[in-house]
């Protein structure tokens, strides 16, 4: 039996696959790989399948350098740049993006960590939100403490987003001014403030296949619910703005090595979903099973609409 059949027997029966074994899969065959991902999906989610869109609640003027982010203030980008949201526009926007049948939505503010006092804030538009419109509540604000998650908890929030990025061990080549280890102490005090954790990273910021299995690993280890997966697209005026962008076959060889690593967890197609020629059809017959849909933080995504038309073909079920 080959390497892909044989990894994937043996995960349909409860191994956790090792580093050494996830690296062997990086040259099996593209096809028999992804056929096989989306196989072990298949027995452990079935056709499940979690939409989200994100409104960017807080934009620019960012303290921190990392060096992939327009909203960073360490470089010259055309974005636009505003203060934290009031409840109008996030709710609104809440709203319409119920309407469209989205079961998540997420408020993604610029910054380390948003202060106590944008904290309430939020919490006090977010608690209008969960009062008036039945989509599920997710935040990205940032390196919080567990009593700022908690406080958002208790408004109805279920879950945080907080990328690691990258692995450990590339992740001072990206950003300066904040470490893995406080990505890592974020996640675990949102866990203790009771709520589930989105957390992946991005791709074609200079990391090796050994960084990206890395972190596979790492995410595994901190038990979150959600990965999403970025393909880093390269913007004007940062660092990374010469980067070559990955090709669509390198994300469907991402996507389905995760799904080895991380069986059971919906595995999301993110940020740069605008470059894939096909919308990501085949990294979503490769094993993964979410998207976020919609415009990112400063880049275009894919439309609302369009992500349902190919979710209904491909046989999802959206959660």
């Amino acid at each position: 039996m080959n390497c892909v059949n044989d990894l994937k027997e043996k995960i349909l029966n409860g191994y956790r696959i090792n580093k050494q074994e996830a690296l062997d899969l990086v040259k099996a065959p593209l096809d028999e790989l992804s056929t096989a991902a989306n196989e072990i999906r298949k027995h452990f989610c079935g056709d499940d399948f979690d939409i989200c869109t994100i409104i960017n609640g807080k934009s620019g003027r960012c303290s921190e350098d990392c060096k992939y982010c327009a909203q960073s203030a360490h470089y010259t980008t055309k974005i636009e740049t505003y203060p934290l949201l009031n409840t109008k526009p996030i709710l609104e926007e809440a709203q319409y993006n119920h309407s469209k049948g989205v079961a998540r939505y997420a408020v993604v503010t610029s910054g380390k960590r948003l202060s106590d006092e944008e904290i309430d804030k939020l919490a006090n538009s977010l608690d209008e939100v969960h009062k008036k419109c039945k989509i599920k509540l997710c935040v990205s604000g940032g390196l919080l403490n567990e009593a700022q998650f908690k406080k958002l908890n208790d408004v109805g929030v279920e879950r945080i987003h907080n990328n690691l990025e990258t692995s450990k061990n590339h992740f001072d080549k990206v950003c300066t001014t904040h470490t893995f280890e406080d990505k890592v102490e974020a996640i675990k005090a949102a866990q203790r403030a009771g709520m589930s954790v989105c957390s992946g990273g991005i791709m074609g910021i200079g990391e090796t296949m050994e960084d990206r299995i890395d972190m596979a690993l790492e995410i595994r280890n901190l038990n979150v619910n959600s990965v999403p997966i970025n393909r880093l697209n390269p913007i004007p005026g940062t660092p990374y703005e010469h980067n070559e962008p990955l090709t669509d076959e390198d994300m469907q060889r991402i996507v389905a090595i995760y799904r080895f690593i991380l069986p059971d967890l919906f595995i999301r197609l993110a940020g740069g979903r605008g470059l894939f020629t096909d919308k990501g059809k085949a990294c979503l017959q490769s094993g993964a099973n979410a998207v976020i849909s919609g415009d990112m933080l400063t880049t275009s995504g894919i439309s609302i609409d369009t992500d349902m038309k190919m979710i209904q073909e491909l046989g999802f079920k959206i959660v």
